[in-house]
């Protein structure tokens, strides 16, 4: 098997990930899915600070849905696109603040004599409503 082809098939393994429709997961059941041993999680635990699972009363792991899509994330940085912990870390940062930033709303665009004949309408309705009084 060539190297890209190799590479070709563990970008597939990482994408094609199906997550069940479930509210918590275990770290096996985390791992299976990922392909991951848990230990690995364990220690992105120390290292991401995305990936926070709730303990149980019992001290298991419950890992949530996007716990596990965060897990993808940072296993497709590290294996598929070479980041380092630290550059990975640093590009999900760079993403999150990304996020943030609050996009414009897309009204479509009005001219004056449309908004001036709707202002007119409400002005109408207005009236009327105020006349019923």
């Amino acid at each position: 098997m060539s190297l890209r082809t190799r590479a070709v098939a563990k970008s597939a393994r990482t994408t094609d990930v199906v997550i069940p429709e479930k509210l918590y997961f275990r770290i096996g059941e985390v791992a299976r899915l990922c392909r991951l041993p848990a230990y690995v999680l364990r220690f992105w635990e120390t290292e991401f600070p995305q990936l926070k699972p709730v303990k149980s009363s019992t001290g298991q792991r419950m890992y949530r849905h996007k716990d596990v899509e965060s897990v993808l994330r940072i296993k497709k940085l590290l294996y598929e696109e070479g980041f380092t912990i630290a550059g990975a870390r640093q590009h999900l940062r760079a993403e999150i603040k990304g996020d943030k930033k609050q996009s414009p709303l897309p009204f479509p665009a009005r001219s004056t004599s449309e908004l001036k004949h709707i202002r007119q309408g409400l002005r109408e309705i207005l009236t009327m409503l105020s006349a019923r009084r």
